[in-house]
């Protein structure tokens, strides 16, 4: 299997009578006619079937704290190898990294790695997970799912940061292999999701309840608060209670500030107080776990047990300064099992960034 192929046979399409072939990855199900790309640019028509083009292709490689993805819940403090591709399924006018994301040019792509590659430098950099980020990895489906099966076989887990934006046969498939992801619930407005991404809630919302109810995934949702489109309270308490609801009051929440950016830009900075008012919001609604992200705030930042509200760990930043929960995960405090994949002890990554070239890794 080669790094390079751009012509690696994509999954989830079928023919149509008009000659056109409808792509069944996501609920955009773009039709194409010969030569064409789906609207994520990665998914491209050659002859009478799809094609992935960036499989086994990167926009790069970095060693990151699992915090950053932001995961508090799964193996905190370890360092976790991370990577993307190029192109994405959604159109979100705030992207933060747009010029991966919203990238037409494969020039993007500077690295390469096969699967077994991928894992063997996870292992040899100590990484206990390699995840999927800076673009979606729903459409890099076929590609994403041979790295996990490679990690699997090395006793190295996979996280996914993604927007949820799949139908139903491949994200069967997708979370099948998948320990860990964090999905970014961008609003909770179908008007916002219409106006801002291009896309549409409903499937987001089946994807999340599918992933906590039918798999083992560990999953925690994102939400970037954009001063004047989603940050009411109102929609901060709908969100709230939808989620404890749906998906259990133990799925953690994270609030995160945005800053101007790609087609947003005079859009003003999330002010720190309105990241704390939308943690506050959803744990007086019952969700046991929110956290505030891109800001200086430890307490917003740090997991309390929702029993006797101890700290189990503290947080300033990414990086981890208390740890009091026993080998079992439990709070050292009462006793309650905290929800999540933890180990005996937290890694000690901290903020650290490591940019790495797996050229090194090939045998």
């Amino acid at each position: 299997m080669t790094t390079n192929a751009p012509d690696f046979p994509a999954k989830f399409w079928h023919s149509l009578d008009d000659g056109r072939i409808q792509c069944d990855l996501c609920p955009r199900f773009c039709k194409l006619h010969e030569g064409q790309r789906g609207f994520c640019y990665v998914r491209a028509r050659e002859g009478d079937h799809m094609v992935l083009t960036t499989y086994g292709r990167s926009s790069g490689f970095c060693v990151d704290p699992i915090e950053k993805k932001p995961l508090n819940h799964f193996l905190p403090g370890t360092p976790v190898l991370s990577f993307g591709t190029a192109g994405c399924n959604l159109a979100c006018k705030f992207c933060q990294n747009w010029d991966i994301s919203k990238s037409r040019e494969m020039d993007t792509l500077a690295d390469q790695a096969a699967p077994d590659v991928i894992a063997t430098a996870a292992e040899r950099l100590n990484c206990r997970s390699v995840a999927f980020t800076y673009n979606d990895p729903v459409i890099f489906h076929e590609y994403a799912v041979d790295v996990a099966r490679a990690c699997r076989a090395r006793g190295i887990r996979t996280v996914a940061v993604t927007a949820g934006y799949v139908c139903a046969e491949p994200r069967a498939e997708f979370y099948a292999h998948m320990d860990a992801a964090n999905v970014d619930l961008k609003a909770f407005s179908e008007e916002f999701y219409r106006k801002l991404t291009g896309a549409e809630l409903s499937p987001v919302l089946e994807t999340l309840e599918y992933v906590v109810r039918h798999t083992d995934t560990w999953v925690e949702l994102t939400t970037l608060l954009i001063p004047g489109w989603n940050d009411s309270d109102d929609e901060i308490r709908r969100m709230s209670d939808w989620v404890v609801e749906h998906l259990g009051p133990h799925v953690p929440m994270h609030f995160t500030a945005f800053h101007p950016d790609w087609r947003m830009r005079d859009v003003p900075p999330t002010p720190p107080e309105t990241l704390g008012r939308a943690r506050r919001i959803a744990m007086d609604q019952g969700v046991f776990f929110a956290y505030t992200g891109n800001v200086i705030d430890p307490e917003g930042q740090s997991t309390f047990c929702p029993h006797c509200k101890h700290c189990v760990i503290g947080r300033d930043g990414y990086a981890i300064l208390e740890w009091d929960l026993d080998a079992q995960g439990r709070c050292g405090y009462c006793g309650n099992a905290m929800p999540g994949v933890f180990e005996s002890r937290p890694g000690h990554w901290g903020p650290r960034r490591q940019p790495v070239r797996l050229a090194e890794f090939e045998a």
